[in-house]
């Protein structure tokens, strides 16, 4: 079997391995006999550790992020409903359609050259609300930090949430990168969402140095009614929850989670420092996560991904992506920047 076959990878920060503490966590969760689905003291720690970072809350752990964004959504919504996002929106674009397919509700998207959505692109799709032969509006979605790496400030958000709210909409956070955000912000995790007003948030796990395993968290108990079923039906139920749950907890506790997200921020942060010296190349988004999107001349691309994986993002604009992780290192980016100036 071959290990390890990738060169270094700016592509994802899905493809960093697991963090030691993660796996030491696992190591220790794999000893003895614990109840089953989510029954297990493991599971009811980790969901102790969640209520003591967001507050008061519902917590659910999944397998995925995509299962955790449709089960969220799916509580959110009927059928006949809809959900406002940046086309950008992982829900939209790199999800194959499974809001649509297991939810049944329609994806109204905006445009948005920065990820983010704004308050009158929202009221856009409310002018049909009324009309039986248009899907109604009923959640909001954002994505924080965006598929542009970008941040929305507490300030945006609860701009937003108030405004969602004032029009009967709720408002759905897909966290998969939260940590970045708050660790970029300097601010709690529960700032950029109990406290702005999010109902229901989706939170990462995977991107930030987990296996498997990802948070479906509701701020609004009501809303939370019969989740385990959802849950089963959907194949989330996990027979042996304890040894995803332990990943959370782990992930949670001691600020682990903060340590993570601010090293893939700093090593973003170089890797963008170091590009912008390169005249042939230019830095098209703000770098407030762990992303760096730049052109490049086309004959650059190609040599430089024989050496390091990463993904063309705009093929008309030359534009590629670059994401870093908790894995990534100096050595990394600077092998990479070495590359990129030749």
């Amino acid at each position: 079997m071959q290990i390890n076959s990738l060169p270094i990878s700016f592509a994802s920060d899905n493809h960093a391995g697991i963090h030691p503490d993660i796996m030491q966590a696992l190591q220790a969760a794999n000893s003895g006999y614990a109840l089953a689905y989510g029954k297990d003291v493991i599971t009811k720690e980790a969901r102790t550790i969640c209520k003591e970072l967001f507050g008061e809350c519902e917590v659910f752990f999944v397998l995925t992020g995509t299962a955790a964004n449709t089960l969220a959504l799916s509580t959110m919504l009927q059928p006949y409903q809809a959900v406002i996002a940046p086309e950008t929106a992982h829900i939209n674009t790199f999800e194959c359609g499974a809001t649509e397919k297991f939810v049944g509700s329609k994806i109204l998207t905006v445009p948005s050259s920065d990820g983010k959505i704004t308050i009158d692109q929202i009221k856009h799709h409310l002018r049909t609300v009324g009309s039986i032969h248009h899907a109604k509006p009923r959640v909001v979605s954002i994505t924080q930090a965006t598929e542009y790496g970008t941040v929305y400030t507490p300030q945006e958000l609860k701009e937003i949430c108030n405004f969602a709210h004032e029009q009967n909409l709720l408002v759905h956070m897909d966290g998969n990168r939260l940590y970045n955000a708050a660790a970029y912000l300097g601010v709690s995790l529960k700032a950029l969402t109990r406290d702005v007003g999010v109902d229901v948030l989706s939170l990462g796990g995977a991107k930030n140095g987990l296996m498997c395993g990802e948070a479906v968290i509701f701020f609004d108990p009501g809303l939370a009614a019969y989740f385990e079923n959802r849950q089963q039906q959907a194949m989330q139920l996990c027979s042996k929850m304890r040894f995803v749950a332990v990943q959370l907890g782990t992930l949670l506790s001691n600020n682990l989670w903060l340590r993570n997200a601010q090293h893939a921020n700093n090593m973003a942060q170089m890797l963008a420092d170091g590009l912008a010296k390169i005249p042939a190349i230019k830095i098209t988004q703000k770098v407030q996560a762990n992303a760096v999107f730049v052109t490049m001349p086309a004959h650059l691309i190609k040599p430089l991904q024989q050496k390091f994986h990463f993904y063309m993002w705009n093929e008309q604009k030359s534009e590629v992506r670059l994401m870093t992780s908790w894995a990534t290192n100096e050595k990394d980016v600077q092998e990479f920047l070495h590359e990129a100036s030749k």
